[in-house]
């Protein structure tokens, strides 16, 4: 008989050496979500600067009371695939309250935005295709190109001429994608859309931005930075979620109406997988409402994150090109990352250390997420606590 555990040997091994280099990463458990951005984890209370929550939507009492409208009239589950009998009514409504809200003729619901990048990419993509893809792009983004079989290249992070080197050499392509995140997860900074939009003018092609850290939070009817630039209207895939600022789960796509038919019947993380359950729905619904109706919860959060970053760069933190509610601390070496989120924990802060694979080798930081629930009071005592330890611990002089 085969002994499981002896087996498994090699990944034991594995997880050693992830340990050994400070790679190795642990879940940790949240006891209780509260208000204002904070959590309670075992006896401590500490201030959450790690989440996604930008606008504070998830604990929101409408959202809650949406979601369980919802389940009371639809059910729990969905129960099926959309092209089964998994698309119920509410799906239809929801997809239509999104493509209003972007601005476009269509859009398509997708259970997360690492399946709708999947799924999109594999689906539109194909060998003998070209894929132009930012360097600091998302993981979900990178793995749906490798899925779809296209040749495809990572041009240096925001690189425009580098990008029109690549245009110009694989002008012969059958398709060309250009994709971009619009905000940078892990360094916080804006995608050039409007220079990206001109390359891809001048040299054909489609572009595809993933909004996901922008939905919500840019834009005049917070529609993502595409809406904030006025320049959605010259882009053919819009992407984005609403498991961040919109304070619930799921993703979608949106777009012209041949783009939407075209998944509905391509994309196999749509075709073969179970709908969004109806609670998710009605809280999407009245999340977008809410987006639209009070845009100074965006305005708020972005004049917060801008007085956080310009306190720590004055304080001699490298917070490389943040511009947005994303604010990283760029510490270099992995253990030292871990020894500052550490200590931040023990003073009444939640930031998790970021380090390889999810950045560059040598490029380990803490990333603070801020959000718009974030009092003043909190923000100027955690940044004074964040000085404070990065003086301790040798960060900054």
């Amino acid at each position: 008989m085969i002994d499981r555990r002896s087996s498994l040997a090699p990944l034991t091994q594995e997880l050693q050496d992830l340990e050994s280099q400070h790679l190795r990463r642990q879940l940790q458990v949240i006891d209780q979500v509260l208000p204002g951005g904070w959590v309670q984890v075992g006896d401590r209370r500490l201030l959450n600067l790690s989440s996604n929550d930008y606008l504070g939507l998830a604990l929101d009492e409408r959202l809650i009371m949406a979601a369980q409208r919802a389940a009371a009239r639809w059910g729990t589950g969905s129960t099926a695939s959309r092209l089964i009998v998994g698309n119920y009514a509410l799906h239809a409504e929801v997809e239509a309250q999104v493509a209003a809200f972007k601005g476009m003729e269509r859009a398509a619901l997708f259970n997360t935005g690492y399946m709708a990048n999947l799924g999109i990419i594999a689906a539109l993509m194909d060998r003998g295709d070209v894929i132009l893809s930012d360097r600091l792009n998302h993981a979900s983004i990178i793995d749906g190109i490798r899925l779809s079989g296209a040749t495809f290249y990572r041009y240096p992070h925001r690189d425009l001429n580098r990008l029109e080197d690549l245009l110009i050499k694989t002008a012969g392509a059958k398709r060309r994608l250009i994709v971009t995140d619009t905000v940078f997860s892990v360094d916080g900074d804006l995608a050039p859309l409007r220079q990206l939009v001109a390359l891809k003018n001048r040299y054909g092609g489609w572009l595809m931005v993933d909004e996901a850290h922008a939905t919500g939070t840019w834009g005049a009817n917070g529609a993502g930075l595409a809406e904030a630039l006025e320049v959605a209207d010259a882009i053919e895939i819009h992407m984005g979620t609403f498991s961040k600022a919109l304070g619930s789960f799921g993703a979608y796509v949106a777009g012209e109406v041949p783009l939407i038919e075209y998944l509905y019947n391509r994309a196999r993380s749509f075709i073969y997988s179970t709908a969004l359950p109806p609670p998710v729905l009605g809280a999407i619904q009245a999340a977008l409402l809410i987006v639209a109706q009070e845009p100074e919860r965006r305005q708020r959060l972005l004049g917060q994150a801008a007085w956080f970053r310009g306190k720590l760069e004055a304080a001699g933190f490298d917070t490389l090109n943040s511009e947005t509610q994303i604010v990283p601390v760029l510490v270099g070496d992995n253990q030292r990352a871990l020894e500052f989120a550490e200590s931040l924990r023990q003073a009444g802060i939640m930031a998790v250390a970021i380090r390889p694979p999810t950045v560059p080798p040598g490029g380990a930081r803490l990333r603070f997420s801020l959000a718009a629930s974030h009092t003043p009071e909190a923000l100027a005592g955690a940044a004074q606590i964040i000085i404070r330890i990065g003086q301790e611990l040798g960060l900054i002089p």
